[in-house]
């Protein structure tokens, strides 16, 4: 393909992706939410009626009219990207601005930006979550459970936390598998360290990530004007992530514990190579001493003039060799 075709390719791909969803009340029927997906809908919306705004890759211009309608800032990609671990957090008199790292079934990071205003929750991602999705499930089916952008943000969050904790359960039944394939092997090799290695960067990656969570919740625990009634969710989202902690801890301890296995399954291995390379040695060791005394060009040598001397020298090498096998069978060397 030309660069001209492979470049209207990927930009098709990337507008097939960008989405923009709002959910909002239903005038006529308070308990049923509604999804638009066009900004031009919100000309005819009242703002408390508004309840979440998600954007998927949206457009420059339809960020914009979002920005003069609910009278936001939306940051842009890299600054969601370059912003401190320390400044992910931002609270004004009434709104809060928070950045988060929602992992990707590939382990990939994607920065989500969060914006609550007004009781309004607003999103910016790039990619496909499946917590957006899950939590957009929850809603529809449950709609009486979301009367604020407040109570989506805690699902949210309780959502993510919850798959976080099935990747951690993912990754402990692929250390379990790892090690049972390692007490499995009459050998190992470096495949096996790359797998731990593999293993031990996924297990820390799992744990920034809820790390990051923890940050951003105790966040809003403090905020003045967060719904009292979400407090105590939001302290059993703290305790789930403290637990997760532990889990992610023991993963790691397994993963040390592995890759001394594997260590020592290697020194074994080299221990019994070099034990194979000293036997061979010793053993021909007498053998060779006598071959090398007899391969002397001396001129008066006794053997010499013997018949039986070639058979002679060739039996003292069998004798002293099958003599040292017996030894170190004995001694359980072999």
């Amino acid at each position: 393909m030309t660069p001209i075709v492979l470049k209207l390719l990927s930009f098709d791909c990337r507008t097939r992706m960008a989405e923009l969803k709002i959910f909002y009340r239903d005038k006529d029927k308070q308990d049923k939410i509604k999804v638009g997906r066009s900004v031009n809908i919100l000309s005819s919306l009242d703002k408390k009626d508004i309840i979440w705004i998600d954007l998927l890759d949206v457009s420059d211009k339809t960020e914009g009219v979002l920005e003069d309608f609910l009278k936001i800032d939306i940051q842009e990609d890299e600054e969601m990207e370059e912003i401190e671990m320390s400044s992910r957090y931002i609270q004004t008199d009434d709104s809060i601005v928070a950045n988060s790292n929602f992992l990707r079934d590939n382990f990939e990071t994607e920065p989500v930006n969060f914006i609550l205003k007004n009781s309004i929750l607003v999103t910016t991602r790039d990619a496909e979550l499946a917590s957006f999705n899950e939590t957009v499930k929850k809603m529809l089916m449950n709609t009486r459970n979301f009367p604020t952008g407040y109570h989506v943000l805690v699902t949210l969050m309780e959502t993510r936390v919850e798959r976080d904790a099935d990747m951690i359960e993912d990754t402990t039944d692929m250390i379990t598998k790892l090690s049972s394939e390692i007490n499995a092997k009459d050998h190992v090799d470096e495949e096996v360290l790359i797998q731990i290695k593999d293993l031990q960067e996924k297990v820390t990656i799992i744990r920034q990530n809820i790390m990051d969570k923890q940050r951003v919740i105790s966040n809003f625990l403090k905020c003045d004007f967060f719904p009292t009634e979400l407090q105590p969710r939001l302290t059993m989202i703290i305790k789930d992530i403290n637990s997760l902690f532990d889990y992610t801890r023991f993963g790691f301890d397994r993963l040390d514990y592995l890759q001394d296995t594997f260590l020592g399954l290697v020194n074994i291995e080299q221990n019994k190579i070099i034990k194979i390379f000293t036997v061979v040695n010793v053993v021909f060791l007498p053998p060779t001493l006598i071959a090398s005394m007899y391969g002397m060009n001396f001129e008066f040598m006794p053997e010499l003039g013997w018949k039986l001397g070639y058979p002679f020298a060739v039996g003292l090498m069998l004798v002293f060799t099958l003599a040292i096998l017996l030894y170190f069978k004995l001694k359980k060397w072999l």
